[in-house]
């Protein structure tokens, strides 16, 4: 409960500030600004996930420093989630009956469903390129950097009542994988001096050099030794909040 005041306490102070409170004008001259971000996107995958994973949506938090340079470091998490599976209907072969139904611990066929997740922690450094007759601290920017990738088949059992789908029987299913990624995105930035209008849209790439993480893999009846290159390529979108790292120039009073 306390945590839920505070944070609608904060939203109420951004979105109605006190009279009092001074912004700086973003359009005088380059500034530098930390600036933290909620982001959404979509994305396909390539490579080796494109074998296993379908399109898949993100909620993308995170946190921007742009220097007075117009220099960028990007700290970015992203949660991804999709619900096409590619090898759902091989997954579970051996537990299912002869007309394709799993049982359940009480003797009925029981529902199991299939997504995907997937998180993604990386950071990156890029360069911001004024343009379009915008501000000095608005254009196009481009950042690369790498993290790690992890993603994994998340499995629903109805009721949870499918013992051989409990616990760890379940971790033999799931292929879990992660690794080591190259992550790249090409955007626009938009910095204002109104709240509403501080915003950001990229393109973004990232490489992965996975491997499973699970010791045995049940359907395969076997571990899973295979080096793996995943892909990820989408689209991003995201709104900014900016801290100021200076004292501002110019007043405005609402």
């Amino acid at each position: 409960m306390k945590q839920s005041l505070l944070l609608l306490v904060l939203v109420l102070m951004f979105c109605f500030p006190p009279k009092s409170i001074a912004q700086q004008n973003v359009k005088d001259s380059v500034i530098d600004v930390t600036m933290l971000y909620l982001g959404g996107g979509i994305s396909l995958p390539g490579g080796d996930l494109a074998d296993r994973f379908g399109l898949t949506l993100s909620a993308q938090p995170g946190a921007w420093y742009k220097s007075s340079g117009n220099w960028m470091f990007n700290l970015n998490f992203a949660y991804h989630f999709g619900t096409d599976v590619k090898i759902a209907d091989s997954l579970f072969k051996y537990l299912e009956t002869s007309g394709g139904f799993i049982i359940d611990g009480n003797g009925s066929p029981t529902d199991v469903a299939v997504s995907e997740r997937a998180m993604n922690l990386s950071v990156q450094v890029g360069k911001l390129f004024p343009a379009f007759g915008f501000n000095p601290n608005s254009g196009i920017f481009f950042t690369a950097g790498g993290g790690y990738l992890q993603h994994k088949i998340h499995i629903t059992v109805l009721d949870n009542v499918a013992p051989q789908l409990n616990d760890d029987y379940r971790k033999g299913y799931d292929r879990l994988t992660g690794g080591f990624c190259l992550n790249q995105s090409l955007g626009f930035l938009n910095l204002s001096n109104k709240n509403v209008a501080n915003f950001f849209v990229a393109l973004e790439f990232t490489e992965a050099f996975t491997k499973s993480l699970r010791d045995y893999d049940f359907d395969l009846m076997k571990p899973d030794t295979q080096s793996r290159f995943d892909l990820m390529y989408g689209l991003k979108i995201g709104w900014i909040l900016p801290i100021y790292g200076r004292a501002p120039k110019e007043f405005y009073y609402y």
